[in-house]
């Protein structure tokens, strides 16, 4: 039988974020007066955030006293829910941040952060990034009006509401039910770095379906017994990455018909190992990224395999 498998661990950017308080977003008169001790997560242009040391070797993200930032409630700023201690949390976008503390992105420093600061940063980054979309070439006049604290805009001509989107993708890990993956490369990645068959659901389209167009389309590859294994926000602009694994063979020619991909080949689980811990000459995604977990879950389904 074809080996099964599930991810061992919950992907970083998953992992729930703080309460997000969703019934507060229409209570303009509460959000008002939790301004005064609200907290403030700052975004810069370039999605960066400012980041502080937590417990251990852990990060968080520095969240800044709100009247800090203005005196009241500024109308850019978009509610992320609650702390703990219940203050609110909000974010605004900023063109530049101070080097110190420590600025950086959520690619670079995503599996160091905290649990659940991950979720939240994607949360920033995915409605900031909707709303600078939607007053790109506009002229003020024209930019939709923000309303719902900021999770939602009102048309400014038609009325009527519009609400953030998200755009499915699948992510998939092909292997031949034993010990080898097919690994895929894009021309802009770094010499040597190889990761899972992914792309962007067709209208109409299933996710299943998708997963089986993907790989035939860009490594032309038939799969088989499509599985679900999780998902992902992945906020680079605004996408749902779905994870799934499939069969395939690997005797099959790999033929590259999708100009995003310039190599795709079959690797060994020892050298898929090896990658994980930064041995080799092979390089996987990083591990904020799905694709890690995925790669990290089946190494150790086939090693309990083999253990038995």
């Amino acid at each position: 039988m074809p080996m099964d498998f599930t991810l061992d661990s919950d992907p970083v950017l998953s992992v729930a974020a703080p309460d997000r308080a969703a019934p507060l977003r229409q209570d303009s008169d509460e959000l008002n007066r939790g301004w005064a001790t609200a907290r403030v997560m700052k975004v810069d242009r370039r999605n960066r955030f400012a980041i502080e040391p937590a417990r251990g070797d852990r990060q968080r993200i520095r969240l800044e006293p709100a009247l800090d930032l203005a005196d009241s409630l500024p109308e850019e700023a978009v509610f992320l829910g609650r702390t703990e201690d219940a203050r609110h949390i909000w974010a605004v976008p900023v063109d530049e941040l101070p080097a110190e503390p420590a600025v950086t992105s959520l690619r670079s420093c995503g599996a160091d952060l905290v649990e659940g600061d991950g979720s939240l940063a994607s949360q920033a980054m995915a409605l900031l990034g909707w709303h600078r979309d939607n007053v790109r070439g506009r002229e003020r006049t024209h930019h939709p009006r923000r309303v719902d604290a900021g999770w939602a805009i009102e048309d400014p001509f038609h009325g009527g509401l519009e609400y953030p989107r998200t755009d499915p993708a699948v992510i998939c890990l092909v292997h031949d039910g034993g010990r080898r993956v097919l690994l895929a490369r894009q021309p802009i990645w770094p010499e040597g770095m190889y990761s899972h068959v992914a792309g962007f659901v067709e209208a109409g389209e299933s996710l299943e379906g998708c997963v089986r167009r993907e790989v035939a389309e860009e490594v032309g590859v038939v799969v088989d017994r499509v599985r679900y294994l999780g998902s992902q926000p992945w906020p680079f602009p605004r996408s749902l990455m779905v994870a799934f694994h499939a069969i395939g063979d690997p005797e099959a020619p790999i033929v590259l018909e999708d100009e995003e991909i310039s190599e795709a080949a079959w690797f060994d689980v020892d050298r898929v190992r090896d990658a994980l811990a930064g041995r080799g000459d092979l390089m996987v995604a990083p591990a904020v990224s799905i694709a890690h977990v995925m790669l990290q879950s089946w190494v150790a389904a086939v090693d309990g395999d083999t253990d038995a």
